[in-house]
């Protein structure tokens, strides 16, 4: 029975490693902060206070994997090897969520995430590429949206099951006739670990690598991805108008994450609420990313970046103005629906106009980018929010509406549309 959305299986295979490694990833970002207000881990706080050193513990592991993904996608085009790069990634992942359970300090804990952030620089890349290759101009949305469905379903997941698993520790567990009590810390950082071994058996077992040719230099003229579009027909490149787009993007949708409690204070709601409405951007990226992805392999890729880029204008700003607390969920769930229609297609017209020796030093430029604005995007709020709950929100509208102008301006289609979009002609 022939795949309708054109998929292949190593992608499929890869999908699934990475969705079992996101799992695990993703409930350090529920589990770290109760575990930094536990007794377990005490120490110098440096004058910091501990809501302090929770955010730079948590944004410690998108400032490292960004600025590394560039390096690490450009070795890999230089080798012409990219599956080591993710066995190396899952290893590290693995390693550093088990140590957790050893941790006590909170220098512990910065260094654990710092080697979990250069385990993401070598994995985000490599994967993204990894897909690229493997897929061709007919299907490559399909199989970008599918790979990002499955990853999405295990960071949505991880954050619901994490907080259960740690209030209902401690746990008895016999071995060899003795019984070994764990506590609900470290049967979270024993699941983590489980799933990124999970994800590197996967690898290893499923994936190989395509044949390409080893890149034999990047020295000169076309060397990385430029600013500035080398053909002279735009002012920008293609491929950095898309990781501009892609970072402008993560900003307005991660200015949502620091509000918790303003959010609920003034929606008069609780924390399960916001937990929901937290979660709508995900869900509609699980529901949509596939199918979309595989619409653009008929109907091009421009014009669904445009229309998602265009609707994250409203959906980004009405989050500032609603008092409800379901209008919040839908302008969340939209929001979403908007991020599924630009990010699966920019890196599919970004693999289209990657040159075949390059993939992965082209798409680390969009994960790159989409990594700092998830990162940016938190502590901007945290500091905007002072000047009035709308105004973070007003940047996020305001930013993707330079997307627009920008996509249209300066992005051209690659791919010749099999189909015309219904409302285009």
């Amino acid at each position: 029975m022939k795949n309708p959305l054109g998929v292949r299986p190593q992608v499929l295979a890869l999908a699934l490693a990475r969705m079992s490694e996101s799992v695990g990833n993703s409930f350090l970002i529920v589990v770290l902060p109760l575990f930094i207000a536990s007794d377990f881990v005490t120490g110098n706080t440096f004058g910091l206070t501990e809501v302090a050193i929770t955010g730079i513990v948590l944004s410690l592991f998108g400032f490292v994997n960004s600025p590394l993904q560039p390096f690490t996608g450009r070795l890999s085009d230089r080798t012409g090897r990219r599956k080591i790069f993710v066995v190396l990634g899952l290893i590290l992942i693995g390693t550093a969520s088990f140590s957790y359970s050893l941790a006590s300090t909170y220098w512990h804990l910065v260094g654990l995430r710092v080697l979990q952030g250069i385990a993401g620089a070598l994995i985000i890349p490599t994967t993204v590429a990894l897909v690229n290759d493997l897929a061709d101009e007919g299907n490559r949305g399909g199989n970008m949206g599918t790979y990002n469905t499955f990853r999405l379903v295990g960071f949505g997941v991880g954050p619901v099951a994490a907080g259960g698993v740690v209030v209902a520790g401690p746990y008895s567990i016999s071995l060899f006739g003795t019984t070994v009590s764990i506590s609900g810390f470290d049967a979270a950082f024993y699941f983590a670990a489980c799933t990124a071994t999970l994800a590197l058996v996967l690898v290893l077992a499923l994936i190989r690598d395509p044949d390409i040719e080893p890149q034999e230099s990047d020295s000169g003229a076309d060397g990385g991805v430029a600013v500035f579009d080398r053909t002279g027909e735009n002012l920008f490149d293609p491929v950095f108008t898309l990781g501009v787009v892609s970072f402008f993007m993560a900003v307005g949708i991660a200015v949502f994450a620091t509000l918790g409690e303003i959010v609920n204070a003034r929606l008069d709601q609780g924390p399960t609420w916001f937990g929901l409405q937290f979660a709508a951007f995900v869900l509609a990226q699980i529901l949509l990313q596939a199918p979309i992805g595989r619409a653009t392999d008929f109907y091009g890729r421009k014009a669904f970046i445009v229309v998602g880029t265009t609707l994250l204008i409203p959906t980004t700003l009405a989050q500032g103005v609603v008092y409800d607390p379901w209008l919040m969920f839908l302008a969340r769930f939209m929001q979403g629906v908007a991020g599924a229609m630009v990010f699966a297609p920019a890196l599919a017209l970004a693999g289209d106009l990657a040159p075949e020796d390059r993939s992965g030093s082209t798409l680390s430029v969009l994960t790159m980018a989409f990594g700092f604005g998830v990162a940016f995007g938190p502590l901007l709020s945290g500091f905007l929010v002072e000047l009035g709950f709308i105004v973070p929100f007003v940047l996020g509208a305001v930013l993707a509406a330079v997307g627009v102008v920008l996509v249209m301006t300066q992005v051209e289609e690659v791919i010749e549309p099999r189909r015309s979009l219904p409302l285009i002609g």
